[in-house]
């Protein structure tokens, strides 16, 4: 075998179509491009994305939407104002809530029930739910009842649930879960703000309360005499100082002698 005997295999290459050429050729006139229209045109290519003039699909899609976490709980939410209006017994829990309208059971098996602040707490009652805000605490610990959490399966509806593992949230009602610093600075600020209300109590007692602008006047007032008497001490400190060096000068001037012979 030799170079010129090289070829490529029957079939893998076919010559190009000669379009144009005439009637006879079967590929003549508008040489396969059909009669009219924007492909029979010249230059005709058109993307693949193009979607005939309409709006396209990268311009249609929404953008900027945020980010939205994957593994959020989502809770269905029940005031406490509807609890002390529609429900009677001393035990609420999710069952009762579905059973009395307050929540629908679609709800109650896709989310657990967490119970929010608004209104007035029932007294007296036990309530069974898997979150509490913390103003629904401390209204219910107000009130004399009792917030017990239920445990949340992920995934579980409530009917499917075993029997209510409870947690005393008492504690919560209380504050215990506030950090020490939290504490302290909540403490700073109420001291602080009594000691203000008081300072105002005596003054408008006295008949002496100072408004807002007059206190903030004086102060600015008082730091400007301030920076004053600081600017004239330096003044004066330093003519001092001009003045020892410029005597410190002439007794040295008097005592050298003014004469080889004196010298």
């Amino acid at each position: 075998m030799k170079l010129h005997d090289l070829h490529p295999p029957p079939g893998s290459h076919r010559p190009p179509r000669r379009v144009g050429r005439g009637h006879g050729s079967g590929r003549g006139k508008t040489a396969g491009r059909g009669t009219k229209g924007q492909k029979s045109r010249a230059g005709s290519g058109i993307p693949a994305w193009f979607e005939g003039g309409q709006t396209p699909l990268h311009v249609r899609t929404p953008k900027l939407h945020g980010f939205k976490n994957r593994f959020r709980v989502e809770y269905a939410g029940v005031n406490l104002g509807r609890l002390s209006e529609a429900v009677a017994g001393t035990l609420i829990t999710p069952d009762v809530l579905v059973h009395d309208g307050l929540l629908r059971q679609s709800k109650t098996k896709a989310r657990p029930v967490k119970i929010l602040g608004s209104g007035d707490a029932p007294k007296g009652v036990t309530i069974h739910a898997h979150a509490f805000t913390r103003s629904a605490l401390e209204k219910l610990s107000a009130a004399g009842s009792t917030a017990q959490r239920i445990s949340w399966p992920e995934g579980a509806p409530i009917e499917d649930l075993p029997e209510p593992q409870a947690e005393a949230v008492e504690g919560e009602a209380a504050g215990a879960e506030e950090p020490a610093k939290a504490k302290r600075a909540r403490a700073k600020k109420a001291a602080r703000e009594e000691a203000v209300t008081a300072e105002a109590v005596e003054a408008k007692a006295a008949g002496t309360e100072e408004p807002a602008k007059a206190k903030r006047a004086r102060a600015k007032k008082a730091a400007r005499e301030e920076a004053v008497t600081a600017q004239t001490e330096a003044d004066t400190a330093e003519a001092k100082a001009d003045t020892a060096d410029a005597e410190a000068e002439a007794s040295v001037s008097d005592q050298a002698p003014d004469t080889e012979d004196e010298r």
